[in-house]
């Protein structure tokens, strides 16, 4: 036995004193013969007076102080280790899988448990890898001694792809045919079943294999290790509708399902090993898997190469990003009135795009004034020649257009410029595109049900062909034509054919033009003449062509690709192995791991693939009991002894109150009731202990959240900066780091004293006290009559307020009154007019370095944040009511980040694209801000000096 508390143990040291205060009595009486008291000789005392207790009492007392004492220092009964069975070689079969690697100290540590007690018994042992790089011959396997077994131990490294159970069944069949003599079996399991189709029968052989040598003992680890990232299906993507577009679903979290929640942070990394953002994923009691949401402007998300999982430093937990995985820009044009939501032509175009795409929208000119690898012309778009000769100059340098048809294009109604795109005086063949931008003739009137050219029914699609690009895509047999633009037929109308319907019709063409290339949809992107546009093959065309479009090399199907640098067992990239053979290109994605095929990147640069463990291992599966099953070290687990010990004292004690009163003539049925009161009373109290005890024992830490800062009385006492608290706890943490990384910054180097930041309600807190209050916008931000009732009043009193949308750029074009609240952007700019309205914001400029924001403290030419190159806006001169200073600070650089320090005062998050040196002019456009907000326009006053002088005549 063990104690917790040794010290306590002293106290036995007063059990002596103890039994001589208990046996303690008051001096004799001294005798004294007087002759009247002789009468009283013969009266006897009904009772007598004991002057110690009866020693059974004694014994019953110093045995409940002992166990008092003993009880309250900790006492522990170690579990004893099992003990190996047999005396022969010990049979060591060691797991050393891609699972492993997070719990891999530990597993080695039982293995070399196990080996010393084999080596104290004189044992043997033979020593059993399931996963291997070389397929070694089971003649190698042989009874070593412990120190050798133990030396071969320490080469063992967790490797980046599945145990291989089969082989190593096959090795332990060898081995016993062999005649290899074994006085004891265990296995050090990963707890996972084998995946594939063969997986159950390969775990199978393996177990019979085991046993056939007598029986087995399983020890399993319950580590974090059995975490597996993959990419995002298009389930996990569609989990919410209402949030689709904004989602940022990146990957896939797998795992054994658990009878607890757990908790997992997944860290965003860009190529340089600097992370870029960081993404709690809850795992549910119960779930095998959840979606991995990463909120990151489209160009940050295309700069993330890898996804890990902290604390889990594993092949499995590590997902390689290529450049397959990058949001390409892709162009909507839009059309006016069609943009209705709900029923517009874009509808449907948006919903299918968002989660694969850059998506933009606006005019055709505006489109082509961005980089772009994709534009999307719905009907109607390119009526006016002008604007059809600037997309097909586009398009020649290597751009892909996709159009769809219409009543414009099937000449049923005039376009906007007044002329049908396809009159006959434009329509000429597929071959000479560039005036029509075309990729096949087209027939003057459209096909539909009823028409000229009709069909008895609608019409299904039929399988797509080998050279189409939306080959192996599942053809749902409810997906119908009922209305169509047919092509003039042609000789070589089949060549540009990439899907047809069932009676051979084209549905889908397409034409080079230069290094671009043009795809027509024969039918509309709403559900006019198809109800294509509302089925899940319509999102998986348009991203195939996406994938499909220039802008990045994918090589071709028949290339191999060899591998550049691959993972090892713990999710660092590395020099490949030599055994590491290339893999071609159209293999991606439907291959497992293995040594020949580590994870990692294969091809050059321009065209480089990963490959990745989760791109074949999506469901994890326990592996049935191969024996006893023990737990890690080996041994059954420590039983705490106090709170039994307290429980027996307090027992003790109550029988001895018991005893106490019997002795002194109380024992009556009322002083009866009161002693087996409080004997139940003590006993309820050593039960409620003892359970105390062992629930501390069984208990389960689980992580939890910080909970929000709010406002403190402290904020009276100190000036402090102060953060509207969004519900958000990413968004808030965030915004309480930057503020703090700001207030330790202006510390530093001005004379102002800022203490730490506050989170505030407004609306429900006091925000009197603040000079400075930042306002992050999120896209589900809504706008509260109490939230803007108290911002009014704080922007009446003199409080200025800084505005951030975190990376959304709310300016419109021009330097208009209020541009900043202006324009139709989605997402938080759309917050961001929501929450401000009803604010009294006076009219904005763009800040410039003549405002005296500019040079309020240091001077300034530019202001950026986590982001460059975000205007900036302020009120105009000579609009603002409080001393001419601007009462709001509105912009998307997304300065908190930029500021945000952790615990041990590091910056966690990446700026772009100036590095530290873009930082450092954030830190000081926020201490500028800090003075402005504190002192006002005392600098712009200073301009006046000179001309107050002259006044004087000094």
């Amino acid at each position: 036995m063990i104690f917790q508390f040794p010290v306590l143990l002293a106290g036995l040291l007063s059990l002596p004193a103890l039994w001589w205060l208990l046996r303690a009595r008051p001096p004799s009486p001294r005798v004294q013969t007087f002759p009247p008291v002789a009468l009283l000789a013969s009266l006897h005392p009904r009772q007598d007076d004991a002057a110690t207790p009866p020693f059974w009492l004694l014994i019953l007392r110093l045995a409940a102080a002992s166990l008092l004492i003993l009880g309250l220092s900790g006492p522990v009964i170690p579990g004893k280790p099992v003990p190996l069975p047999g005396s022969g070689t010990l049979l060591l079969v060691i797991d050393n899988d891609m699972m492993t690697a997070p719990d891999w100290n530990e597993r080695n540590a039982a293995a070399h448990a196990l080996l010393d007690a084999a080596g104290r018994s004189g044992r043997s042992a033979v020593l059993l890898a399931t996963a291997s790089e070389e397929r070694e011959s089971p003649a190698a396997f042989r009874a070593l001694s412990v120190e050798q077994a133990a030396l071969n131990l320490d080469a063992l490294r967790p490797l980046p792809w599945p145990a291989d159970r089969a082989l190593a069944g096959q090795m332990l069949e060898k081995m016993k045919s062999d005649g290899l003599s074994v006085g004891a079996v265990v296995y050090l399991s990963n707890g996972l079943a084998s995946s594939g189709k063969d997986g159950g029968n390969a775990d199978r052989s393996f177990t019979t294999a085991m046993q056939a040598f007598g029986a087995v003992q399983e020890i399993r680890f319950t580590g974090s290790g059995a975490f597996v990232l993959s990419h995002a299906t298009e389930e996990s993507r569609t989990t919410s509708p209402d949030t689709l577009p904004d989602a940022g679903v990146m990957a896939r979290l797998a795992a054994m399902p658990s009878d607890l929640p757990r908790r997992v942070r997944v860290r965003a990394h860009s190529e340089d090993g600097g992370t870029l953002a960081l993404a709690d994923v809850t795992l549910a009691a119960g779930a095998s898997s959840a979606p991995v949401s990463v909120s990151l402007p489209t160009v940050m998300r295309n700069r993330v190469d890898m996804l890990t999982i902290d604390g889990s430093g594993s092949a499995p937990g590590t997902l390689l990003l290529d450049e397959g995985d990058r949001l390409r820009p892709v162009g909507l044009i839009a059309t006016g009135s069609g943009d209705t939501p709900l029923v517009g032509s874009l509808f449907y175009l948006r919903r299918a795009l968002a989660p694969n795409a850059d998506l933009r929208t606006g005019s055709t000119t505006a489109l082509l004034s961005q980089p772009l690898s994709v534009l999307i012309a719905p009907d109607g778009t390119l009526a006016d020649a002008e604007t059809r000769q600037k997309v097909a100059d586009w398009v020649r340098k290597g751009g892909t257009l996709i159009r769809f048809a219409g009543r414009t294009l099937a000449g049923h109604e005039d376009s906007a410029q007044g002329t049908p795109e396809t009159a006959p005086a434009d329509t000429v063949a597929h071959t000479d595109p560039e005036k029509t931008l075309l990729p096949v003739t087209l027939m003057p009137a459209a096909r539909q049900l009823g028409g000229a050219m009709s069909w008895g029914k609608p019409q299904p699609l039929a399988v797509f062909s080998d050279d189409s690009p939306f080959h192996g895509l599942t053809v749902p047999q409810d997906v119908t034509v009922s209305r169509q633009i047919l092509a003039q037929p042609a000789t070589d109308l089949s060549t540009h054919s990439w899907a047809r319907l069932a009676d051979g019709t084209p549905l889908v063409t397409h034409a080079p033009l230069g290094k671009g290339e043009i795809v027509l949809f024969h039918v509309t992107p709403t559900a006019d003449w198809s109800n294509l546009p509302l089925s899940g093959l319509f999102v998986s065309m348009l991203t195939r062509l996406v994938e499909h479009a220039s802008g990045v090399d994918i090589p071709s199907d028949n290339s191999v690709l060899p591998p550049v640098m691959t993972l090892d067992g713990e999710g660092v990239l590395g020099v490949p192995s030599p055994l590491a053979r290339g893999l071609a290109s159209s293999k991606f994605g439907a291959t497992a791991v293995s040594p020949e095929h580590p994870p990692g990147l294969y091809g050059s640069r321009a065209a480089r693939r990963a490959l990745n463990v989760g791109d074949t291992l999506h469901d994890l599966s326990p592996l049935p009991p191969t024996g006893a099953v023990t737990n890690p070290a080996g041994h059954r687990p420590d039983r705490l002894m106090g709170p039994v010990l307290l429980a027996i004292a307090l027992l003790l004690l109550a029988v001895d109150a018991l005893a106490t009163l019997f002795l002194r003539g109380f024992f009556s049925l009322a002083r009866a009731r009161k002693a087996f009161h409080l004997s139940v009373f003590l006993f309820l109290s050593s039960a409620a202990l003892t359970s105390s005890g062992y629930a501390q024992e069984a208990s389960v830490a689980l992580e939890t959240a910080p909970p929000a800062t709010t406002a403190v009385p402290g904020a009276a006492l100190e000036t402090r900066l102060a953060y509207v608290v969004t519900g958000n706890p990413e968004v808030d943490a965030v915004s309480r780091e930057g503020l703090q990384g700001l207030s330790d910054y202006v510390n530093a180097r001005t004379s102002a004293v800022i203490g730490h930041p506050d989170g505030v309600h407004p609306g429900r807190d006091d925000l009197a006290y603040y000079p400075l209050l930042y306002w992050p916008i999120t896209t589900d931000a809504h706008a509260d009559p109490a939230v803007t009732s108290a911002l009014t009043t704080f922007i009446g009193h003199g409080g200025m307020i800084i505005i951030d949308t975190q990376g959304v750029d709310t300016a419109a074009s021009g330097s208009s009154d209020n541009d900043a609240l202006a324009g139709d952007a989605p997402g938080s700019a759309a917050a961001l007019r929501r929450v401000t309205a009803g604010l009294p914001i006076p009219p904005l400029t763009r800040l410039d370095d003549h405002h005296v924001l500019s040079h309020t403290f240091y001077l300034l030419h530019d202001f950026p944040g986590r982001y460059a190159g975000q205007p900036v806006w302020v009120a105009r001169d000579g609009e603002a009511e409080n001393d001419d200073v601007s009462p709001v600070i509105i912009g998307s650089a997304d300065w908190a980040h930029a500021w945000a320090v952790d615990q041990n005062g590091d910056t966690r998050f990446a700026v772009l694209p100036g590095g530290d040196e873009q930082r450092q002019t954030a830190y000081r456009f926020g201490v500028n801000a800090v003075i402005y907000a504190l002192t006002g326009n005392y600098k712009a006053d200073q301009v006046h000096v000179p001309a107050i002088l002259k006044r004087l005549g000094q």
